[in-house]
């Protein structure tokens, strides 16, 4: 298995290959307490950010609305194969393209692209160690230019064994059959916040794996290897590759950063629980402990 991390020199080094493409899928989740242990969240692409200044070649994708489905109840779902693949087809990304996608750190808004590229069957995709973040602290070409690539041909190709519903993953808390992994922050998991309108809590039996902590605080993208595994087998994730591992947070976003680490180290049998606490929140059918 190729490492599906890439560092800022090889991607200088290749900004000209003709079957590369760079995404940047720059964003936020801006945050606010609103009392009570009650927290409120706004999801935001950063379009603005992109047209000041980007990679050279990059085009761009809004986390928020080009890769989802507008259709869906719950917020930030993944865009069903039509509407995805004309996402990636407008974008110049087509079936044989190999795809480069970073954030401001490297960090949970370009793994959920290439969770979903990897889930609509495209491999070739692998995420800026550092993100926009450590391209330009090193000082590396920047361009105001937005390009116009040529229409490519996606073919969207479904794995639904990469992504959970809800039933799922309910008669899996039951069973015991596989890992929940929450990768919520510690006050969201222990119950002790809660967010929007849902209820405060976590999936019963899930393990705790905040996706902050599986980054480097200090210079963005992810920490080495070998303390990677070491935070996995912390959070209980089983040392034998083929076990069955499902990541959730709140909207199937930062829930693919550990999903992405797992990818890296070997991991085989890995789900996203792509509607999470702002699905399992607000429905009183499903079961929450704290």
């Amino acid at each position: 298995m190729s490492d599906p991390l890439v560092g800022t020199a090889w991607l200088e080094e290749h900004l000209d290959d003709p079957l590369l493409r760079v995404v940047d899928i720059r964003g936020y989740v801006r945050k606010r307490m609103v009392g009570e242990g009650r927290q409120e969240a706004e999801y935001l692409g950063a379009r603005e950010e992109y047209e000041r200044s980007h990679v050279p070649g990059a085009v761009y994708v809004d986390w928020t609305r080009d890769i989802t489905d507008p259709d869906d109840p719950v917020p930030v779902q993944v865009a069903p194969p039509e509407r995805f693949a004309e996402a990636m087809a407008s974008r110049g990304i087509g079936d044989e393209t190999r795809v480069v996608v970073y954030d401001h750190a490297g960090g949970q808004f370009a793994t959920r692209l290439w969770w979903a590229l990897v889930y609509y069957g495209h491999d070739a995709v692998s995420v800026l160690d550092g993100g926009w973040n450590r391209w330009v602290a090193e000082g590396r070409p920047t361009t105001r230019e937005v390009p116009h690539p040529a229409r490519a041909s996606f073919t969207p190709r479904p794995r639904p064994e990469w992504r959970k519903q809800a039933e799922e993953v309910l008669g899996l808390s039951r069973s015991g059959e596989a890992l929940i992994l929450d990768a919520r922050d510690a006050g969201q998991y222990a119950g002790d916040v809660a967010r929007g309108e849902g209820r405060a809590g976590r999936i019963p039996g899930a393990a705790h794996l905040h996706a902050d902590g599986l980054l480097d605080p200090e210079r963005g993208g992810f920490l080495p290897l070998g303390e990677l595994e070491r935070r996995v087998r912390e959070a209980g994730v089983p040392d034998d590759r083929d076990a069955p591992v499902v990541a959730y947070c709140n909207g199937g976003v930062a829930a693919t950063v550990p999903l992405f680490v797992l990818h890296r180290l070997g991991y085989r049998n890995l789900s996203n629980y792509d509607g999470s606490w702002n699905e399992w929140g607000v429905r009183e059918d499903l079961p929450a402990e704290r």
